[in-house]
């Protein structure tokens, strides 16, 4: 087995109301994880501003900008060329007049932007009304060819959806990124909290398994009206070990070192890939198999 070592960076915030000092914030998370030797850095979901979802409110689409020729893509454009390294950078598109997007950009570590992923699942739950903001994506899923890796990003909703990391995942993503937003309501008691936060880090742990690929989860903390994120970011390898996690309730940054040379090895000892019956999957297109 090859050996293929890459420093994935995590920055989990709290924001605030004021979008510019949001930037000047994670600005400096990355340089700082860049001076600590991370090659590729995610940034959590809708990093510039707070989580303005919990509610619907018209004076939120001012938010939005062009990608990539708004100003934050171009400002971290800018500064992954300085800093020699990607970055992950999750914002709030304005694609047209009254059209909008949940929408990541991946910029490699010359500068050069690579495309975007637009988030496919957009939920519509109390606190989360995002479908009242955002169009679902219409790229389909993505795998970005850095100078460090092939990654593949999807965005926090979908998380929960086998589909769509399976997919990336066969595109020959080696690692998969979720930058997220979520968090526990105010009055909500511990058991439930808990149960919440194991289903969340399960899934996309089981994603790693399924896959044989590592995955980095980014999500923000600090509470938000009547939210409090809960942070507990976290880095699987490509077996859905756990490697690191986050505090829930505190900022911080982690660096995490994978070795890509370990998703051969564990498939070919749990070779899903190989035993995947596709020529039997068709009735998954369906919403629901009525009998």
């Amino acid at each position: 087995m090859t050996s293929r070592n890459v420093k994935v960076g995590l920055a989990q915030m709290s924001c605030g109301p004021d979008k510019e000092k949001n930037i000047a914030r994670y600005s400096e998370r990355v340089r700082q994880l860049a001076a600590e030797g991370a090659q590729i850095i995610c940034l959590q979901e809708l990093f510039a501003s707070l989580y303005f979802c919990d509610v619907e409110d018209y004076h939120n689409f001012r938010y939005a900008e062009a990608i990539p020729e708004g100003p934050t893509t171009q400002h971290f454009m800018a500064l992954a060329k300085e800093l020699g390294v990607v970055i992950i950078c999750s914002m709030f598109e304005k694609r047209a007049e009254g059209l909008y997007h949940n929408t990541t950009a991946v910029i490699d570590a010359d500068g050069t932007y690579l495309g975007k992923y637009r988030k496919m699942h957009i939920p519509d739950d109390p606190g989360y009304y995002e479908k009242f903001y955002f169009t679902p994506g219409d790229l389909g899923y993505k795998v970005f060819h850095t100078k460090f890796a092939r990654i593949g990003v999807l965005i926090c909703w979908d998380q929960w959806y086998p589909e769509a990391s399976r997919i990336t995942a066969l595109m020959g993503a080696e690692i998969l990124f979720y930058p997220t937003a979520i968090g526990w309501a105010v009055d909500q008691d511990d058991a439930t909290n808990d149960e919440q936060y194991q289903a969340w880090q399960t899934i996309q742990r089981s994603h790693a398994v399924a896959n044989g690929i590592p995955v980095v989860s980014v999500n923000r903390t600090g509470r938000e009206g009547d939210m409090q994120f809960w942070g507990g970011s976290f880095v699987t390898n490509a077996f859905g070990r756990l490697l690191w996690q986050a505090p829930h309730l505190e900022e911080c940054t982690h660096i995490e070192e994978l070795d890509l040379g370990d998703s051969d090895r564990y498939r070919r000892h749990w070779p899903y890939l190989r035993d995947r019956r596709i020529d039997s999957y068709a009735p998954i297109l369906n919403r629901y198999i009525d009998n």
